[in-house]
């Protein structure tokens, strides 16, 4: 039943016109991380029975690549990749609350975007508070303008040398 409900969830964002890449782990609908399911079935493709990867394949899904060593983490900021989407719909979600609330979203607000799915604001919020050293001076910026008092006196992240990001 749960991996029926999840799929049932993907393919009601899919139809809805996201993207099969935009569907991150953070990526949810009607309260279930369909984002996250989805990577363990991608990590999982070879455990799923016939009838499973043949449904998750009509849709596009493929076996996750598998690295045979892990790659040396260089530092880099979240830019176009999962992760800059991800921080995308945070900010879409987090403007979306204000602007209909006029404050900042508790821990367990659940915001509705655009194309029916939710994302889970408050939580975003605090994680991001929580990784705000890892944010590159756009990301603090745009953050600090919806009137984050911690991103507005964060300094940017240091680069090679201990530039700042945006001297590199």
């Amino acid at each position: 039943m749960d991996w029926q409900r999840h799929y049932a969830y993907l393919t009601q964002l899919l139809a809805s016109g996201t993207r099969l890449a935009d569907v991150a782990p953070g990526v949810t609908l009607h309260g279930e991380d369909v984002g996250r399911w989805l990577a363990t079935q991608r990590r999982d493709f070879t455990k799923l029975n016939e009838e499973q990867r043949a449904r998750l394949g009509e849709l596009g899904v493929k076996k996750a690549v598998r690295a045979r060593t892990a790659p040396a983490k260089t530092g880099t900021t979240a830019g176009p990749g999962a992760s800059g989407r991800a921080f995308h719909r945070g900010v879409q979600a987090l403007t979306q609350y204000v602007g209909r609330e006029g404050r900042l979203p508790g821990r367990g607000v659940v915001q509705v975007l655009a194309d029916g799915s939710e994302h889970r604001t408050g939580i975003w919020l605090g994680n991001t508070k929580a990784r705000r050293n890892r944010l590159d001076a756009a990301q603090l910026a745009a953050l600090a303008e919806l009137g984050l008092e911690w991103a507005a006196s964060s300094s940017p992240r240091r680069g090679p040398a201990g530039q700042r990001a945006e001297e590199t």
